[in-house]
């Protein structure tokens, strides 16, 4: 694998430094050369090579767009003072950025840090926060648009305890631009999130979410009733793309979560970490995908009934009249982020495929996380034409994974440039990749392939084994036991939580301070942003009273006197105290 020293080039330097040993500048380079990580660390199929764009960006990566000048523009995960774009310019040709800038400041009363969204069309620079599509016109060869930043449409519905409302956006080749409204609630339960609670049925939130609208890219100011309802039944989108080849748009969906803690006389942990599928949709004009009556089991390879509609993991019910995937990959692996290839200068095999960025879980406790690497699938006559491939992997760094923040990167955006350079983002430190192809385009195949197919044999991508591969301890039991049955999947096993999610629960006085409050977080729930150590989370904390007062007393005791906390116990009876007082 081009991945790993070239042994020949190593001998060579070393016989070089000892015949010049008097000359200390060639010890230097020759070191610094030979010892630097290979690609940037990262693992791609032989023949094609990865260089540092920027080793870091304030504000952190989410997606990016390309121009034809090579202008690199990319969306921030927060505005700031500085602006919520930044953009990046090579001049030498090296692939480093030498020239980066900021703009774009706006303000919302939002505040979710989770604003995704950017293209180049027609002439401008979409992008999006949470709730507002903007754009600039550029300018050919000038870094910054020099014109007002406009506003093209606005998100009007109430959303102060509302899940799933990124922006991303896609654009055909007549003019529309798509965009989806996501499901403002895990599985349209009622109350939310509430162990053993039925769906609401018909679901209310379809009429105005768990879909795809589509817009007019070039008129102003617009709302929801402006465009027309394309899709439904689609509960959360980051990735999603209009493909050329087949004139036709396509998703990758986030699919539900909790199906352990919702469900746990139906599912154990292992079906709870590996389901329900993340679909990879063809979506057209009237089609449904069937949330949130369905989900996919990529394992059973068929939808099956939910729970919340009196599912039990096999009744397919009323699910025979959705649509299906065209893949099903595993749960929890965090799509977000898809392109089209279009270009000439990847090896013929890869025209017309996709590529899918997989941010990585952060939920399939007790089992190690998962994902974490960019995806291909091959495409023909506007349908997979094999599995999906692994082609970059590495950004975690680490394997088994067991907490979403022991991964040093976490690939989020992908763009092409029009040298056929490849951009990679990641959302932890906010670091670029540009992926170029040097090797022999004609003798690309099934040996490089295979390379790459072994990566699927490590823990972050493998299907893990039920009891291999349970990270929980043997012989837990109390609080702790609870803990990691319950509460681990999104606060992680080492209590750090997820970067714009999952708030830790390690020294913060949310778990060392006000024993009421932590205790009727506990019984009922959490919704809307909170800031904790500076940083805004805005995932959903639901309500654990299915819980004994023994159990939540024993539970709260543990996180209270581990990751880092010293506070007092909680006693059966203060829970049951408040719980009576509800």
């Amino acid at each position: 694998m081009n991945n790993q020293p070239s042994t020949k080039k190593h001998t060579i330097c070393i016989k070089l430094l000892l015949v010049l040993l008097a000359t200390p500048i060639l010890l230097v380079q020759c070191t610094k050369k030979e010892n630097g990580p290979k690609n940037a660390g990262l693992f791609v199929p032989d023949g094609f090579e990865v260089v540092t764009v920027v080793d870091s960006t304030e504000g952190k990566v989410r997606h990016m767009a390309v121009t034809e000048d090579g202008f690199l523009y990319a969306k921030l995960r927060n505005s700031s003072a500085k602006g919520s774009i930044t953009v990046f310019e090579d001049t030498d040709g090296d692939g480093e950025a030498n020239t980066i800038e900021s703009f774009g400041s706006y303000r919302t009363s939002q505040k979710w840090s989770y604003a995704t969204g950017m293209h180049v069309y027609n002439g401008y620079l979409y992008f999006s926060s949470e709730l507002v599509v903007y754009r600039y016109k550029l300018k050919p060869g000038t870094l910054v648009p020099e014109g007002d930043m406009e506003i093209v449409f606005t998100d009007d519905h109430p959303h102060g305890k509302h899940e799933h409302i990124g922006k991303p956006l896609a654009f055909d080749d007549e003019g529309h631009m798509y965009i989806p409204f996501g499901a403002p609630s895990n599985a349209c339960q009622s109350p939310k999130r509430t162990p053993g609670a039925p769906g609401l049925d018909p679901c209310p939130q379809l009429e105005d979410h768990a879909g795809i609208w589509r817009f007019d890219a070039n008129k102003l100011n617009q709302t929801q009733k402006d465009g027309v309802k394309y899709a439904s039944g689609i509960r959360s989108v980051v990735a999603m793309d209009w493909n050329p080849a087949d004139k036709n748009l396509y998703v990758v969906v986030h699919g539900r979560d909790d199906l352990l803690r919702l469900f746990p006389d139906k599912y154990d942990p292992w079906q709870s970490a590996l389901l329900p599928s993340e679909e990879f949709i063809r979506v057209t004009e009237g089609s449904d995908f069937g949330w949130p009556y369905c989900y996919y089991d990529q394992i059973q390879e068929k939808k099956v009934l939910a729970p919340e509609y009196g599912g039990d993991g096999l009744i397919i019910g009323r699910c025979d009249q959705y649509d299906d995937p065209i893949i099903g990959f595993p749960g929890h692996w965090a799509p977000n982020d898809l392109v089209f290839y279009q270009g000439d200068t990847f090896p013929e095999r890869y025209k017309n495929g996709a590529f899918i960025a997989f941010h990585g879980s952060t939920n399939r406790a007790p089992y190690p996380q998962s994902g974490y690497f960019v995806g291909f699938v091959p495409f023909e006559n506007g349908k997979p034409s094999g599995g999906y491939e692994v082609f970059i992997d590495g950004f975690a760094g680490v394997d088994p994974l067991e907490s979403v923040n022991d991964a040093v990167y976490r690939p989020m955006g992908i763009a092409f440039g029009p040298d056929g350079g490849m951009y990679v983002s990641d959302s932890v430190k906010g670091k670029i990749w540009k992926i170029t192809f040097t090797g022999d385009r004609e003798n690309f195949g099934s040996e490089q392939l295979a390379q790459m197919e072994l990566r699927k044999e490590l823990s972050h991508i493998r299907t893990p084994d039920r009891i291999a591969d349970n990270l929980m301890r043997e012989n837990v039991s109390g609080g702790e036991k609870t803990y990691y049955t319950y509460c681990s999947a999104c606060h992680q096993n080492d209590g750090g939580g997820a970067t714009g999610r999952f708030p830790p629960i390690a020294n913060t006085d949310w778990v060392n301070g006000d024993k009421e409050r932590l205790i009727k977080i506990m019984l009922e729930g959490m919704e809307g942003s909170i800031q904790v150590h500076g940083e805004t989370y805005n995932g959903v904390m639901p309500q654990h009273s299915f819980l004994s007062d023994k159990d939540i007393a024993e539970v709260l005791t543990y996180i209270r006197t581990n990751f880092g906390n010293k506070a007092s116990a909680i006693s059966t009876d203060e829970v049951k105290s408040i719980r009576d007082n509800l």
